[in-house]
């Protein structure tokens, strides 16, 4: 059997997430309040933009969810999800050695292993600082593959993408370079309110504070104290300013992008909301999402 079919045949159930028809069932259920709040993207001078609201049950979306665009930084999610998978198949270790010494897995994907944004030699020792780090997450992504005997695309490709019935596809770093459509980001939404192809304590444990109290710098916002991250995913906690809305409970989770796009998950009001746009990330996004947000959540 191939490691694909055998992904596959563990988690029969997900692939209702790539149905068509389901997709449209669901997106019939929310009624027209949260459809009305998500046209706000109209307003956001973007060459292309779509949004869903996504709830256990349904999906209210606007905009054409079928352009495949760049999701930047928030293909970190995939790719950590990707690392909760190994990690409960026993192929991965979250707190083994890898990466400047001190390090672990562990480190690379909460962002404290010291590796800067970019760059091979550390500028901090591990669990010193929250430093945000696309080569951390590179560095994670080439063991995974080394101990899976095959390309981090391809574990991807056959652990989360096939099974979840995304689309697209990494097309290089693991810490940036996912290309899909809006309903790629709705499915992996979907997967996150109520997961199955990790354990709900994986997942629980993901979105958790990894070294709690560290300093650091939350991209495009700012000096944070502290900057709370969980495995791969960013975490809401007390931070201020942030890209989320004032209505977002602090359990809130996610990531964005500098491609204009991101994901929030807020297990408290048991929503998401996903956003791919083609407008580089800004001073407008820094004032438009938090309302986005904001009004969506008033809408539920």
């Amino acid at each position: 059997m191939s490691r694909s079919t055998r992904i596959a045949r563990q988690n029969p159930t997900v692939f209702s997430y790539g149905d068509p028809d389901a997709m449209r069932r669901r997106s019939t259920g929310l009624v027209s309040p949260p459809v009305e709040a998500l046209a706000q993207i109209d307003g956001w001078e973007c060459g292309h933009a779509a949004a869903a609201l996504v709830t256990r049950d349904a999906v209210a979306t606007h905009g054409d969810s079928g352009v495949p665009l760049r999701w930047a930084s928030v293909t970190k999610l995939l790719s950590a999800y990707a690392g909760l998978l190994a990690a409960e198949e026993g192929i991965l270790d979250l707190d083994a050695p890898v990466g400047p010494p001190g390090s672990t897995v562990r480190h690379l994907l909460a962002h404290t292993s010291g590796l800067p944004f970019e760059g091979a030699a550390p500028i901090a020792r591990p669990g010193e600082r929250r430093i945000y780090s696309n080569t951390g997450i590179e560095v994670f992504a080439d063991h995974l593959a080394s101990l899976a005997g095959m390309s981090f695309a391809d574990y991807l490709r056959a652990g989360v993408l096939e099974p979840l019935g995304l689309m697209g596809a990494l097309s290089g770093s693991p810490a940036e370079s996912y290309h899909g459509p809006l309903d790629d980001l709705v499915r992996f939404a979907h997967e996150l309110l109520a997961p199955r192809l990790v354990a709900q304590e994986t997942l629980a444990e993901a979105t958790a504070v990894q070294f709690p109290g560290l300093v650091g710098v939350l991209p495009g916002f700012g000096r944070q104290e502290p900057n709370d991250w969980g495995l791969g995913f960013e975490l809401r906690d007390g931070k201020a300013p942030h890209w989320t809305g004032a209505g977002n409970s602090p359990r809130t989770y996610g990531h964005f992008g500098r491609s204009g796009s991101f994901l929030w998950v807020d297990p408290e009001r048991e929503a998401a909301l996903c956003v791919l746009t083609d407008r580089e990330f800004g001073d407008w996004a820094a004032s438009a999402w938090p309302a986005l947000s904001d009004a969506v959540l008033a809408a539920l």
